[in-house]
C-alpha cells in the first residue's frame, strides 16, 4: 500500500509524454541529467516518474508497457492527450493499476459508500485502511488526498487556496468528474466534495468497452450487476448510473455483433458470443475520433 511518492505535484497535462520519451531514450529518473533532460525541477523529476508507474506506463524496472507505446510511442494515437477518451482510459489505469493505493482505494472502496464527502471523512476512512496495513501517517495522507482532490476537481480558480498552476493543468479537467461545493446548516459552513453517478455523455463506449475486456479477461458473461458495482467495473470506475451504463452497453452491442445483452427471468448478462480484442477495440475508437 503506497500514499507517497507524487512529492505533493498532480500529474501535469504532458508529463507523461515527458516520461516516456525519456525512458524510450534510455535514461533513468536516477540519473543526475534528469533535471536538464526533463525541464523539470528535481521534485518533479521524482513526481514524473512515480506517475509513470502510477499510470501503469512502465513497470518496477521502468521497462515501457504495451500501452505507453500505444498511446506516446512514435505511431502513437494519442501523444499529447488531446481525446476525451485518452484521459477516461488513463483514468481506468490509474485505478486499476493499484501503484498509488488511493485511487483504488477511493473509487472502488469510500465512494460506493457515499457520492458527497468532506475531506476528514475520507481521512478517517483513509486511516483506518492504512492502518490495517501499518502505513498510517497522518501528512502523507493529507497529501494524498489534496492531490487526488486537486486532480479530479471541476477547475476552479475563485478557490484562494487552490494552487493556481493546477487549476488547468491536470490531465482530468476534462472529464469533469469532482465538484465542491459549500453547505450551510446549524453546525457553520461545510465544504462538500462529489462524485455523482451520472450518464457522462462524453465518455466514449470504446474506452468502456477495453476496460471490459481488460478487467474481465477470458470471461464469456458478466452480470450487469457485475458491470455496476464490481471492482473496477465500469459503474464504479466511470461513476456510470443505470442509464448511462444500459445507454453504453447498447451501444457497444450495435456495433459488435458479437456482443449481446440478455435479460433472463430478471437476470441482466452482457454475453461474448466469440473471442474479443481489446487492442482491436481501443483502436476503433482513436480510427473514428
Amino acid at each position: 500500500m503506497r500514499f507517497s511518492g507524487h512529492e505533493t505535484f498532480i500529474c501535469k497535462q504532458f508529463w507523461l509524454k515527458k516520461g516516456y520519451d525519456f525512458l524510450q531514450n534510455g535514461n533513468k529518473f536516477g540519473d543526475e541529467d534528469a533535471v536538464v533532460d526533463l525541464g523539470v525541477g528535481k521534485n518533479m523529476v521524482s513526481a514524473i516518474a512515480f506517475w509513470m508507474k502510477a499510470f501503469g506506463l512502465c513497470d518496477d524496472k521502468w521497462n515501457l508497457t504495451e500501452i505507453a507505446h500505444f498511446i506516446f510511442g512514435e505511431n502513437g494515437k494519442d501523444k499529447y492527450i488531446e481525446s476525451i477518451g485518452t484521459a477516461w482510459l488513463l483514468h481506468y489505469m490509474l485505478i486499476k493499476e493499484q501503484y498509488a493505493s488511493i485511487y483504488d482505494l477511493f473509487f472502488n472502496g469510500f465512494r460506493k459508500a457515499r457520492f458527497d464527502f468532506t475531506t476528514a471523512q475520507l481521512h478517517g476512512y483513509l486511516k483506518v485502511v492504512s492502518e490495517e496495513n501499518g502505513v498510517y501517517n497522518e501528512n502523507t495522507i493529507k497529501s494524498d488526498i489534496s492531490v487526488l482532490q486537486r486532480m479530479y476537481q471541476v477547475p476552479d480558480n475563485s478557490d484562494a487556496k487552490s494552487e493556481p498552476e493546477d487549476v488547468y493543468s491536470s490531465i482530468f479537467n476534462d472529464i469533469q468528474l469532482m465538484v465542491k461545493f459549500k453547505r450551510t446548516d446549524n453546525k457553520g459552513i461545510t465544504e462538500i466534495h462529489r462524485i455523482p453517478n451520472l450518464k457522462r455523455d462524453n465518455l466514449p463506449f470504446e474506452i468502456v468497452l477495453f476496460s471490459m475486456l481488460d478487467n474481465y479477461s477470458n470471461k464469456q458473461s458478466i452480470s450487469f450487476k457485475e458491470l455496476e458495482t464490481g471492482a473496477n467495473a465500469p459503474g464504479v470506475v466511470f461513476a456510470l448510473n443505470k442509464i448511462g451504463l444500459f445507454e453504453i452497453i447498447e451501444k457497444i452491442t450495435l456495433k459488435y455483433t458479437n456482443i449481446r445483452f440478455s435479460s433472463t427471468a430478471g437476470v441482466q448478462v452482457l454475453q461474448f458470443t466469440s473471442p474479443l480484442n481489446k487492442w482491436d477495440v481501443i483502436k476503433d475508437y482513436y480510427a473514428n475520433y
